[in-house]
């Protein structure tokens, strides 16, 4: 058995740690993959070479860069019977949210919002895939993974384009109010997804209440709409609602292009 650590600078949080296990799925030579998500660090047990694995975690574009290999008498890891329940947990939520985000987005003619909504449909696709593969073949992983991807590229395309009609047209001023509010309990929901997936690891390996401290792009995110909703009405102008409305949009579709990655 052979041990290989890799550095992963854009790892930080759940999410990344999921599209990691689904594109490292399949590899046969792997036994075990540990996660440190606070120092942005994945073990790998596995048997041979671990060309293909570099290779897969490389492609994700999450800057992945292998670190060393060793030889370890380890042969025996603890397994997690609850893993799935709490990934339907999670999954709910993300998806609960994105239903309330959207529903909000579009009555309060907020941008931020509505791209914010598709942010948390990117987290449920992402544990979508996993639960909803679990057991199937790799193909039926890859279908999933294209039709998600795809499917999240047309709506941000479609979000892109109406903040532009915005931009350039003479919109009433968003709901400031309603900005504010649901994101802070979408910032809570977050917390809640993250303090979750913490009970899916031993207390050893509490790495998911760490990261729950390190910022999060959806934490980032909440904030951001939070800011805007004050410059909205401080300003008295959509402007700021239309740039994080497009901040947004841009990091669903980076993500997207991440989950296509997992049907190649």
């Amino acid at each position: 058995m052979k041990k290989t650590t890799f550095e992963i600078t854009k790892m930080d949080c759940p999410s990344e740690e999921n599209l990691i296990r689904m594109k490292l799925d399949g590899i046969s030579s792997i036994a075990n993959l540990d996660f440190d998500i606070p120092n942005r660090k994945l073990t790998v047990y596995h048997k041979g070479e671990v060309d293909q694995i570099e290779k897969s975690v490389i492609e994700l574009n999450l800057g992945g860069k292998k670190i060393s290999t060793e030889q370890t008498d380890q042969t025996e890891f603890n397994e997690n019977t609850n893993q799935k329940k709490l990934l339907w947990s999670v999954l709910a939520i993300n998806f609960a949210f994105f239903i309330i985000e959207m529903t909000t987005g579009i009555i309060s003619k907020s941008m931020g919002l509505v791209a914010d909504s598709l942010d948390m449909l990117a987290d449920s696709f992402v544990y979508g895939i996993s639960l909803f593969a679990v057991g199937g073949t790799l193909i039926k992983k890859k279908r999933i993974a294209k039709l998600a991807g795809y499917f999240q590229i047309t709506l941000a395309i479609i979000g892109f384009v109406e903040v532009l009609r915005r931009f350039f047209g003479n919109e009433k001023l968003p709901d400031f109010s309603t900005m504010i509010i649901v994101s802070i309990f979408a910032l809570i929901a977050n917390g809640i997804c993250l303090y979750i997936l913490q009970k899916s690891k031993s207390k050893e390996e509490a790495h998911m209440k760490a990261s729950m401290i390190f910022t999060s792009n959806d934490i980032v995110i909440n904030l951001g709409v939070i800011l805007a909703g004050f410059m909205v009405n401080w300003l008295n102008s959509s402007k700021p609602d239309l740039i994080i409305g497009t901040i947004v949009f841009a990091l669903v579709i980076q993500g997207a292009f991440r989950i296509l990655k997992l049907s190649k």
